[in-house]
């Protein structure tokens, strides 16, 4: 089962499903069957692209500051439910190789299955408007190139990604790796280690 290359295609499925409306106020709806690993990956992937999204439009050098500000807590509220979602994700690969006896001499990965499939999701996002800027008419023919030669290196980064995940989930199953579920723990959204946040209650 080469599961980084579902995801790639739930990623892919799931951008250009973004993309019908390219709004993220759209409603939404999530093909694959609930609690499925499918359906959680697609359900990151449209967090990211909301995202993606929501970053090009806080950038709006004419935004309005108090709209900036709802975008900014809208995008920390999003990076806490891709965080959280990853974990869950994590979580399942935890519980599926749960019975495999680590060998002797196994080692432990610089990072866990589901944060390296999290990067998969981020490259079909750039694959996607990478190569809607490669073929932007409006454009000239050297952007048009630039942008060409620069999809042609996410291109093959998702390659040598998706092969990386792949061999390290089939090292884990073999038991040559290792793998610990971290919790990202991030201190400032917390009311109660954000110094901010817990000082106004003093």
């Amino acid at each position: 089962m080469n599961i980084a290359k579902i995801a790639n295609g739930v990623f892919d499925r799931c951008v250009a499903d973004y993309h019908i409306s390219d709004n993220i106020e759209a409603p939404w709806d999530n093909p694959y069957e609930a609690g499925s690993p499918e359906a959680i990956l697609y359900a990151k992937c449209h967090i990211d692209a909301e995202q993606w999204h929501m970053e090009d439009l806080i950038r709006d050098t004419d935004i309005d500051p108090l709209e900036a500000l709802i975008l900014k807590r809208r995008i920390d509220d999003s990076n806490q439910r891709r965080t959280d979602m990853v974990e869950e994700l994590d979580s399942w690969f935890r519980d599926r190789y749960k019975d495999v006896t680590p060998l002797p001499d196994a080692t432990i990965n610089t990072e866990s299955p589901a944060w390296a499939i999290d990067r998969l999701s981020i490259l079909a996002l750039k694959i996607w408007h990478m190569r809607e800027q490669a073929e932007r008419t409006d454009a000239d023919d050297a952007h048009r190139e630039r942008c060409r030669a620069k999809l042609d290196v996410l291109l093959e980064q998702r390659e040598d990604l998706t092969s990386a995940i792949d061999t390290l989930l089939e090292d884990i199953a073999a038991g040559r790796k290792f793998m610990k579920v971290y919790r990202q723990m991030k201190l400032y959204n917390d009311p109660a280690t954000n110094p901010v946040l817990y000082g106004k209650k003093q």
